[in-house]
Protein backbone atom coordinates (compact mmCIF):
# COMPACT_ATOMS: atom_id res chain seq x y z
CA UNK A 1 0.00 0.00 0.00
CA UNK A 2 1.21 3.45 -0.90
CA UNK A 3 1.74 5.89 1.96
CA UNK A 4 -0.18 9.17 1.85
CA UNK A 5 1.91 12.26 2.76
CA UNK A 6 0.18 14.48 5.28
CA UNK A 7 0.96 17.35 7.62
CA UNK A 8 0.34 16.95 11.38
CA UNK A 9 -2.56 19.44 11.14
CA UNK A 10 -4.17 17.50 8.27
CA UNK A 11 -3.76 14.22 10.15
CA UNK A 12 -5.38 15.74 13.24
CA UNK A 13 -8.28 17.15 11.20
CA UNK A 14 -9.01 13.73 9.67
CA UNK A 15 -8.80 12.07 13.09
CA UNK A 16 -11.20 14.68 14.53
CA UNK A 17 -13.66 14.10 11.69
CA UNK A 18 -13.46 10.32 12.22
CA UNK A 19 -14.13 10.69 15.97
CA UNK A 20 -17.09 13.01 15.24
CA UNK A 21 -18.60 10.53 12.79
CA UNK A 22 -18.14 7.55 15.12
CA UNK A 23 -19.18 9.15 18.40
CA UNK A 24 -21.87 11.66 17.33
CA UNK A 25 -23.13 11.12 13.78
CA UNK A 26 -23.32 7.31 13.80
CA UNK A 27 -25.34 7.05 17.08
CA UNK A 28 -27.65 9.89 15.96
CA UNK A 29 -28.46 8.21 12.65
CA UNK A 30 -29.05 4.85 14.37
CA UNK A 31 -31.55 6.62 16.64
CA UNK A 32 -33.22 8.30 13.65
CA UNK A 33 -33.59 4.93 11.88
CA UNK A 34 -35.13 3.40 15.01
CA UNK A 35 -37.63 6.27 15.28
CA UNK A 36 -38.53 6.04 11.59
CA UNK A 37 -39.14 2.27 11.94
CA UNK A 38 -41.72 2.98 14.64
CA UNK A 39 -43.81 4.90 12.10
CA UNK A 40 -44.87 1.66 10.43
CA UNK A 41 -44.70 0.69 6.74
CA UNK A 42 -41.08 1.08 5.64
CA UNK A 43 -41.80 0.89 1.90
CA UNK A 44 -43.37 4.37 1.89
CA UNK A 45 -41.50 5.86 4.84
CA UNK A 46 -39.43 8.78 3.50
CA UNK A 47 -37.81 9.43 6.90
CA UNK A 48 -36.57 5.84 7.05
CA UNK A 49 -35.15 5.89 3.51
CA UNK A 50 -33.49 9.27 4.10
CA UNK A 51 -31.93 8.05 7.37
CA UNK A 52 -30.69 4.84 5.71
CA UNK A 53 -29.14 6.86 2.89
CA UNK A 54 -27.40 9.15 5.39
CA UNK A 55 -26.19 6.09 7.33
CA UNK A 56 -24.71 4.67 4.14
CA UNK A 57 -22.87 7.95 3.50
CA UNK A 58 -21.54 8.09 7.09
CA UNK A 59 -20.33 4.48 7.03
CA UNK A 60 -18.64 5.05 3.66
CA UNK A 61 -16.87 8.16 4.94
CA UNK A 62 -15.74 6.31 8.10
CA UNK A 63 -14.21 3.55 5.97
CA UNK A 64 -12.54 6.11 3.70
CA UNK A 65 -11.07 8.02 6.65
CA UNK A 66 -9.84 4.84 8.34
CA UNK A 67 -8.08 3.84 5.10
CA UNK A 68 -6.42 7.24 4.69
CA UNK A 69 -5.34 7.41 8.33
CA UNK A 70 -3.92 3.88 8.26
CA UNK A 71 -1.72 4.82 5.27
CA UNK A 72 -0.77 8.30 6.49
CA UNK A 73 2.87 9.33 6.39
CA UNK A 74 2.88 12.35 8.71
CA UNK A 75 5.63 14.80 7.76
CA UNK A 76 6.27 17.80 10.01
CA UNK A 77 7.23 20.77 7.78
CA UNK A 78 9.14 22.38 10.69
CA UNK A 79 11.82 19.69 10.28
CA UNK A 80 12.40 20.56 6.61
CA UNK A 81 14.32 23.28 4.75
CA UNK A 82 15.73 24.07 1.32
CA UNK A 83 13.96 24.22 -2.02
CA UNK A 84 10.20 23.74 -2.37
CA UNK A 85 8.96 20.29 -1.33
CA UNK A 86 6.06 18.78 0.59
CA UNK A 87 5.00 20.99 3.51
CA UNK A 88 6.52 24.20 2.14
CA UNK A 89 4.59 27.43 2.48
CA UNK A 90 5.25 29.32 -0.73
CA UNK A 91 4.45 32.96 -1.47
CA UNK A 92 3.98 33.57 -5.21
CA UNK A 93 3.41 36.63 -7.36
CA UNK A 94 1.62 36.17 -10.70
CA UNK A 95 1.87 38.23 -13.92
CA UNK A 96 -0.66 40.72 -12.52
CA UNK A 97 1.41 41.31 -9.33
CA UNK A 98 -1.19 39.45 -7.28
CA UNK A 99 0.41 37.74 -4.30
CA UNK A 100 -0.81 34.28 -3.29
CA UNK A 101 0.30 32.02 -0.44
CA UNK A 102 0.02 28.22 -0.59
CA UNK A 103 1.16 25.37 1.59
CA UNK A 104 1.89 22.16 -0.32
CA UNK A 105 -0.02 19.36 1.41
CA UNK A 106 -1.32 15.85 0.77
CA UNK A 107 -4.37 15.15 -1.34
CA UNK A 108 -6.58 14.25 1.64
CA UNK A 109 -6.10 17.64 3.31
CA UNK A 110 -5.97 19.90 0.23
CA UNK A 111 -8.34 22.89 0.21
CA UNK A 112 -7.50 25.62 -2.30
CA UNK A 113 -9.80 28.16 -0.57
CA UNK A 114 -7.67 27.80 2.59
CA UNK A 115 -4.41 27.96 0.63
CA UNK A 116 -3.72 24.21 1.02
CA UNK A 117 -2.41 23.06 -2.35
CA UNK A 118 -2.58 19.38 -3.36
CA UNK A 119 0.94 18.05 -3.96
CA UNK A 120 -0.36 16.37 -7.15
CA UNK A 121 -1.74 19.61 -8.64
CA UNK A 122 -0.03 21.14 -11.69
CA UNK A 123 1.07 24.20 -9.69
CA UNK A 124 2.60 22.16 -6.85
CA UNK A 125 4.39 19.85 -9.29
CA UNK A 126 5.84 22.90 -11.07
CA UNK A 127 7.02 24.40 -7.74
CA UNK A 128 8.75 21.26 -6.40
CA UNK A 129 12.53 21.71 -6.40
CA UNK A 130 12.42 25.46 -7.11
CA UNK A 131 13.85 28.12 -4.81
CA UNK A 132 13.13 31.68 -3.76
CA UNK A 133 13.47 34.04 -6.75
CA UNK A 134 12.81 31.34 -9.38
CA UNK A 135 10.13 31.79 -12.04
CA UNK A 136 7.65 29.04 -12.74
CA UNK A 137 5.40 28.47 -15.76
CA UNK A 138 2.33 26.34 -15.07
CA UNK A 139 0.04 24.79 -17.64
CA UNK A 140 -3.50 25.05 -16.27
CA UNK A 141 -6.89 24.29 -17.81
CA UNK A 142 -7.37 28.07 -18.15
CA UNK A 143 -4.07 28.52 -20.00
CA UNK A 144 -0.43 29.03 -19.08
CA UNK A 145 0.33 31.08 -15.94
CA UNK A 146 3.67 32.52 -14.86
CA UNK A 147 4.62 32.93 -11.19
CA UNK A 148 7.67 34.15 -9.33
CA UNK A 149 8.53 32.57 -5.97
CA UNK A 150 8.80 35.37 -3.40
CA UNK A 151 9.55 33.17 -0.39
CA UNK A 152 9.71 29.56 0.78
CA UNK A 153 9.15 28.72 4.44
CA UNK A 154 8.63 25.58 6.50
CA UNK A 155 6.34 26.38 9.42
Amino acid sequence: MEKIPMTPAGYQALNDELKQLKSVERPAIIQAIAEAREHGDLSENAEYHSAKEKQSFIEGRIKELEGIISRANVIDPKTLSGPVKFGATVVLVDEDDVEKTFQIVGEAEANIEKGLLNINSPLARALIGKEEGDSVEVKTPGGDKDYEIVSVAYV
